[in-house]
């Protein structure tokens, strides 16, 4: 089973895609239906199948992993990818069936060993598809060209197209969500060192836009931390319910063509795929895992806006305790040289609005009719989803390993109040001596008063005969210093830190097959 599992990871980079702008071949209707969406969509069969193979995709599938996890997702969904995954799903229903004796083990065996892109050249497929005008019989008629009578005659054998392609997807989408997780792991280690880094160093803490109470950077980059850390939980929650999904069951779901064993034959091309046992379902009109996995990338998505937007205000010029470095022949403005312009923070916030917009096009498709529809025809939709989530998760890292920070104006910033962001230290303070109540109140009408008169808390409290009946000088003194008044913000910091430490022992991602 692990040797199945190494096999599989190794095709997860060589799944099924279109040209831009390109519909691929549904998988929710009949073989008819599909190939006709099919070519609507493409509007001319050159820029449909058109493409060139990536080194990568012309391997046979069965290369060790290791050769092949540093992929992106565009490759993923690459056009070659989907003759890579169609090769790999139909070898794997050979073998299935021969074990339970519906085909000679032979045939299976044939087709297995010609079921690589090497074997299957994709020109021969085009011109085939002039043809027959259906990109899955262009591929059958041209893979048992390679075949003996025998092995020719049980390709494909009782499958309908909707369930290799459906399938395809899911390895597909199973593929991307590793990468996924492994983009946020790497996030994470970015965020992990900046959060180390400023674990101390103390900065304004604000709530509802206004100064609040003292925190440290490191404090605020734990949160960062936690959230993505969740993220990568969520999605390796997800991978088990793509990895149910691989289905066989037929045109409408029954079985039918697959025969009295069909449910024996799909468990068996789910375990030769290193999967655990499919869904014994027919989710084709469900589509809910689908509409999960777009989701979690839309939420993923607000949270890198939520960075962004605070990296994008942190670096206003009224705030300025972080900046953006850039390259060094980058122009910040073409007019004005003083202008250090945010870029990637700028890029997270639009792709929050983008991704979002995506999930709900997704999320629409779980409102299907009868056994299967195609009305939306999410396929572009789910490739386009996850090659931006990609980008997204890179402009993030580049991002945090760009971002240069400011502790002297933190400190400046920290000391513009005049040091009434310590007035609750003060109330603390005085409580022993006249009541929590009482030292609450009092403390609320010097802020009250000081907002009028621009005086400072220092200034303040050494005149002030309540505080100076309680506290000495050196009391006063010792309480008006922002950096020793962040609670436990540096515990916290290495609490988080630990907490994902730990919890990366059980990641899935790609790191899994190295």
């Amino acid at each position: 089973m692990k040797t199945l599992k190494i096999k599989i990871v190794a095709l997860s980079v060589l799944v099924w895609g279109c040209t831009p702008g390109t519909e691929q071949p549904s998988a929710q209707t009949d073989d008819t239906r599909s190939e006709q969406a099919m070519t609507e969509a493409s509007g001319a069969v050159t820029t449909e199948v058109a493409g060139p193979e990536t080194d990568a995709a012309s391997t046979p599938v069965t290369q060790p992993a290791a050769m092949v996890d540093t992929q992106s997702i565009e490759s993923i969904f690459s056009l070659a990818g989907l003759n890579s995954y169609v090769l790999e799903i139909e070898a794997a229903l050979a073998r299935s069936q021969a074990e339970l004796g519906i085909i000679p083990q032979s045939a299976a065996d044939e087709i297995s060993a010609t079921a690589n892109l090497a074997s299957i050249p994709q020109s021969e497929i085009d011109a085939e598809y002039q043809i027959v005008r259906h990109r899955m019989v262009a591929l059958l008629n041209v893979w048992r060209r390679r075949l003996g009578p025998d092995a020719a005659n049980y390709l494909h054998y009782g499958a309908t197209t909707v369930d290799i392609y459906d399938s395809a997807r899911v390895l597909q989408l199973r593929a991307a969500t590793r990468v996924l997780i492994a983009d946020l792991r790497e996030l994470e280690t970015g965020m992990i060192e900046l959060a180390q880094a400023h674990r101390t160093t103390p900065m304004m803490g604000r709530t509802l836009g206004q100064h609040a109470l003292p925190i440290t950077f490191g404090k605020k980059v734990s949160g960062w931390i936690g959230e993505n850390r969740r993220h990568i939980d969520r999605l390796g929650d997800l991978l088990d319910r793509i990895e149910r999904s691989v289905i066989m069951k037929g045109a409408v779901g029954s079985y039918l063509g697959l025969g009295a064993e069909g449910i024996e034959v799909e468990r068996g091309v789910a375990m030769q795929l290193g999967l655990p046992a499919p869904y014994r379902d027919d989710w084709h009109a469900a589509r809910d895992v689908f509409a999960e996995y777009a989701n979690i990338l839309a939420m993923i998505s607000r949270s890198q806006g939520r960075i962004g937007q605070e990296v994008f205000l942190l670096q206003t010029t009224d705030i300025a305790e972080v900046a953006e470095r850039r390259p060094g022949t980058a122009v910040g403005s073409s007019t004005m040289p003083h202008k250090n312009n945010p870029s990637l923070s700028e890029a997270l916030i639009q792709r929050s609005r983008i991704i979002p917009r995506l999930a709900e096009i997704v999320g629409d498709d779980m409102i299907n009719m009868f056994e299967r529809d195609n009305t939306s025809r999410p396929n572009q939709v789910l490739e386009e989803i996850s090659m931006a989530s990609e980008d997204m998760l890179s402009e993030s890292r580049r991002l945090i390993s760009r971002l240069e920070v400011d502790p002297v104006r933190m400190r400046e910033n920290l000391d513009r109040s005049g040091g009434w962001i310590l007035a609750q230290r003060f109330m603390f303070a005085l409580a022993p001596e006249i009541g929590r109540d009482t030292a609450e109140a009092h403390m609320r009408d010097l802020a009250s008063a000081a907002r009028t008169s621009g005086e400072s808390l220092y200034d303040v409290a050494l005149r002030d005969p309540v505080i100076t009946n309680a506290l000495t000088r050196t009391q006063i003194e010792d309480l008006l210093d922002p950096t020793t008044y962040i609670g436990l913000a540096a515990e916290q910091v290495d609490a988080v830190i630990a907490d994902a430490l730990a919890a990366r022992e059980n990641d899935r991602s790609t790191a899994d097959t190295e």
